[in-house]
C-alpha cells in the first residue's frame, strides 16, 4: 500500500493542514483527502507542487508500506 506522509511532515514542521491547503490553492475537499491519506489518486503536478511547498523530494512524501506494517497500523 502506498501512503502519503503529508500529515506527518506537517506535524514535524509545526505547520497546519489549513496552511498546507491554502498554499496548494486547490479544492479544499481534495487537499483534505490528500493530507488525510484518503485520496484514491494523485497527479504528478500535485506531487510536484506539494514537494515545492514542503521543500521535500517525492520519496519523502510518498511511502510504500508492506502488508505486515499495514496490519499493525490498523490494530
Amino acid at each position: 500500500m502506498i501512503q502519503i506522509r503529508i500529515a506527518e511532515i506537517l506535524e514535524e514542521e509545526n505547520k497546519t493542514k489549513y496552511w498546507f491547503i491554502k498554499q496548494m490553492e486547490g479544492n479544499y475537499r481534495a487537499m483534505d483527502n490528500l493530507v488525510s491519506n484518503k485520496t484514491k489518486s494523485i497527479h504528478f503536478d500535485t506531487i510536484e507542487k506539494a514537494c515545492k511547498i514542503l521543500n521535500k523530494e517525492p520519496g519523502d512524501i510518498i511511502k510504500m508500506i508492506n502488508i505486515n506494517e499495514e496490519k499493525k497500523e490498523k490494530k
